[in-house]
């Protein structure tokens, strides 16, 4: 069965992982909300992942809530050697599906449990401190008090390894002043280029930095340069957005997601897409030339 057995790998936490992953986030309803439309057919896009070489899943326990962790285990327990399966905590769902903060020392311990049953582990292998002091992406604020309640539950040996999401570079800077910080992960994608000048000082220091929506998430990228760019490959315009996400870092780890088996393959086949240097000049214009 064809796999990405060409992707590279990036360390994340205490292991190497294929740069492209998985994300679990549309396994749940509409908004993320709720149970699966179909979940015979989201256990099967899991196990179509694993079987073609994905050892990275991200999810989280608000997902659904509970859904998509529920999902995995009853999909791939007992789980596979070499699988990361990286999780996310700091944020509850109202009853109307909303996003909301779940900050405390309280909350997150919970969290951190909730996500260890619903996953059936005894460990979780990373969590990311998911930040919400802004609907409207990463905002400036101390992120002191929960990092230290999770590095908490890390030497009561229920965590590995730590991210951070959603955070701007200070928070980062704060955060790696308080524990060991292993990955990074903020909006990022060839048209939403803030982190450009983040990835580059990560990289440096060998931290993974992981995008969520890596294609546009809820509003699909659309750009003349990429579909036209993609034509030329004989690829989709997602593939090739991929694809230059995979080429603009080293240690960039894609976690595109999908409750499709079938665009679940296309995903996947971005590993095996090179793009010439002036496709890459091109889709570099989409956002502006990153800084040299």
């Amino acid at each position: 069965m064809p796999g990405i057995d060409s992707a590279s790998t990036f360390p994340l936490g205490g292991r190497p992982v294929k740069r492209l992953g998985y994300g679990a986030m549309q396994l749940a309803g509409p908004g993320v909300f709720g149970p699966a439309k179909d979940p015979d057919a989201a256990r099967a896009v899991l196990r179509e992942a694993v079987a073609r070489g994905v050892n990275h899943i991200d999810t989280s326990d608000f997902y659904g809530p509970h859904v998509t962790n529920q999902l995995i285990r009853e999909a791939l327990a007992p789980y596979p050697d070499g699988l990361a399966i990286v999780t996310k905590i700091g944020a509850r769902r109202g009853s109307d599906a909303s996003w909301l903060p779940a900050y405390s020392k309280e909350e997150l311990t919970q969290a951190v449990h909730d996500n260890l049953r619903n996953l059936g582990l005894d460990v979780l292998e990373v969590v990311n401190l998911r930040i919400m002091l802004s609907v409207h992406g990463p905002a400036e604020g101390s992120i002191e008090a929960p990092l230290t309640a999770l590095a908490e539950l890390q030497r009561k040996g229920l965590v590995r390894h730590i991210g951070l999401s959603n955070v701007t570079p200070t928070q980062v800077a704060e955060g790696r002043r308080i524990a060991d910080i292993v990955c990074v992960q903020n909006h990022y994608n060839l048209a939403h280029r803030e982190d450009d000048a983040l990835i580059d000082s990560l990289a440096k220091d060998r931290i993974a930095y992981v995008p969520f929506f890596p294609l546009g998430g809820f509003s699909p990228l659309q750009s003349s340069t990429l579909s036209a760019v993609a034509a030329r490959l004989n690829a989709t315009p997602m593939q090739t957005a991929l694809a230059w996400l995979l080429h603009r870092s080293p240690n960039i780890l894609l976690i595109p997601g999908t409750s499709s088996v079938a665009h679940l393959k296309e995903n996947l086949a971005a590993a095996e897409l090179t793009l010439p240097e002036d496709a890459l000049k091109e889709l570099d214009s989409v956002a502006g030339a990153r800084p040299v």
